[in-house]
């Protein structure tokens, strides 16, 4: 792998070659590895989300409609759907609270990957005090075959988004990270993938083994990153991100949104 032509590429061209290229492996991994915990979360959100496959007869909150109406519009294969689909479980969930939390969406950063600076644009993303601290991207194809397309383009835009948050702290007379836990979603229609994506910095640039200085300089990192990646435990998971497979099985969608749950204790500043 060390022998492997690496060249600059945007975010949006990385394939499982530049994987292999620098060294990083997805791993799947399960809910005690993965959340630290064996057991998911007990869930706050509407029962009328949790008990109703479709959107049901009479009055219902503005939340409930957009989410039955956006579920229906990603189902039926809607254009950009999924990226609001995503925004919308992120605020339903509470992911953007704090007085500095954004959600945002198509927000394009960049990196220095073989001298040369490169572009990344996320779908989604949410940024508190100038800092990128969720990464959200969404599978077009809508299949589980394509998660060795996505999964590249999310590892490049953690990169995106640490070279980033370096950039700022210098700006604020900051010391520079050297390590940052990003996480990263995949959505394939209504299904979800969770992604722990570790980014390092090394205090010395002769220190080749660091996966950000070996994507600055083209080099092989003696280390493999590794990526957690988090499939939720739904029945039938072989079939998970197939057509009608995501959250419209109810027993589906309660435990994808308690992967949600549990997953916002990732999403901090700190971590």
């Amino acid at each position: 792998m060390a022998n492997l032509i690496r060249s600059a590429k945007s975010g949006s061209d990385w394939t499982i070659n530049e994987l292999l290229a620098f060294n990083i492996q997805v791993v799947p991994a399960n809910t005690t590895v993965f959340f630290r915990n064996p057991e998911l979360p007990q869930l706050s959100i509407s029962p009328m989300i949790l008990d109703n496959l479709q959107m049901p007869d009479g009055d219902i909150l503005d939340d409930e409609r957009d989410f039955f109406l956006h579920l229906s519009s990603v189902e039926n294969g809607f254009e950009e759907s999924a990226v609001d689909f995503a925004a919308l479980l992120l605020r339903l969930l509470k992911y953007n609270s704090g007085r500095q939390r954004m959600i945002r969406s198509r927000k394009e950063i960049s990196f220095i990957m073989a001298g040369q600076r490169v572009d990344a644009k996320t779908d989604i993303c949410i940024i508190e005090d100038g800092l990128f601290i969720l990464l959200v991207q969404e599978d077009r194809h809508q299949g589980q075959a394509y998660l060795h397309d996505i999964e590249p383009q999310l590892v490049a835009e953690a990169i995106a988004a640490f070279h980033q948050n370096n950039g700022n702290h210098r700006l604020a007379g900051l010391p520079e990270l050297t390590y940052k836990l990003i996480p990263g979603i995949a959505m394939i229609g209504t299904a979800v993938v969770f992604y722990l994506i570790p980014v390092t910095k090394a205090l010395d640039i002769t220190f080749k083994h660091y996966l950000d200085v070996a994507i600055t300089t083209a080099s092989y990192p003696a280390d493999e990153m590794v990526v957690l990646q988090f499939i939720p435990p739904v029945p039938d998971s072989a079939h998970y991100g197939d057509h009608g497979k995501g959250m419209w099985p109810l027993e589906n969608r309660c435990i994808i949104l308690q992967c949600f749950e549990a997953f916002k204790k990732f999403v901090v500043v700190s971590l």
